[in-house]
């Protein structure tokens, strides 16, 4: 997951500078810039959407990829559309459960939640998604060791003990190094928080910590 975010990530840009009615109109339009700039601004965090039903991040990035080509190839879909963020978002997530459907895998709550596909859940899902993203490039910008380290516990669940055996160090220098990462990661959240103009509630924040193993980040009041 980290090498496909990272990936794209490289490529956000703000799209800002256009409207919603000239996006869309651009689309229509078949404008590769416009439609190149959207793909690369909303990709990671609708990746991050499709993989939280799929489980599969591979099979999260065709969803995605899916979305777009059918939205590019048929451009008469964007008919009675007037904003993009919700329409790919409930587009991503209805392709998701589409997959569970066919995998003969999927739940109740899963129909639940595409019958009440609210636009305030959407806006939750997006936020959740955006959080995540600014999380992850964060990461990556730790010093290489610790983060190495940071990820062997977060992301691949294992115990200081098991990355010390891994890494031929002590379980005090992982140790170290996992508080390290937290005390660096923390304000530059914080920063980042403070500058963008989406404002993220705490239960959103705190969900998104405690999944990615980085509720420290919001539950302590301390570096």
């Amino acid at each position: 997951m980290i090498v496909i975010l990272h990936r794209s990530m490289k490529n956000i840009s703000g799209i800002g500078k256009y409207s919603e009615k000239e996006m869309i109109l651009g689309l229509k339009e078949a404008n590769h810039s416009i439609f190149t700039l959207l793909y690369s601004s909303y990709f990671p965090m609708l990746l991050l959407t499709a993989e939280k039903y799929v489980k599969d991040i591979f099979v999260a990035e065709e969803i995605v990829q899916d979305v777009f080509i059918k939205m590019w190839e048929n451009p008469s879909s964007l008919d009675s559309i007037t904003v993009l963020r919700p329409y790919l978002y409930r587009s991503v997530v209805n392709q998701s459960l589409n997959y569970l459907s066919r995998q003969k895998t999927i739940e109740r709550h899963h129909f639940i939640i595409a019958e009440q596909m609210t636009d305030a859940y959407i806006q939750d899902l997006y936020e959740e998604q955006e959080l995540k993203v600014i999380i992850f490039k964060e990461i990556e910008r730790l010093p290489q060791q610790c983060r190495r380290i940071f990820k062997m516990s977060r992301f691949e669940g294992l115990k200081y003990k098991e990355i010390a055996v891994a890494l031929n160090i002590s379980e005090k220098t992982v140790e170290n190094h996992i508080v390290n990462a937290l005390k660096i990661l923390r304000p530059r959240l914080l920063q980042e928080a403070s500058t963008t103009t989406t404002l993220y509630n705490s239960s959103a924040c705190i969900a998104i910590a405690t999944l990615l193993g980085c509720s420290e980040l919001f539950l302590n009041s301390k570096p």
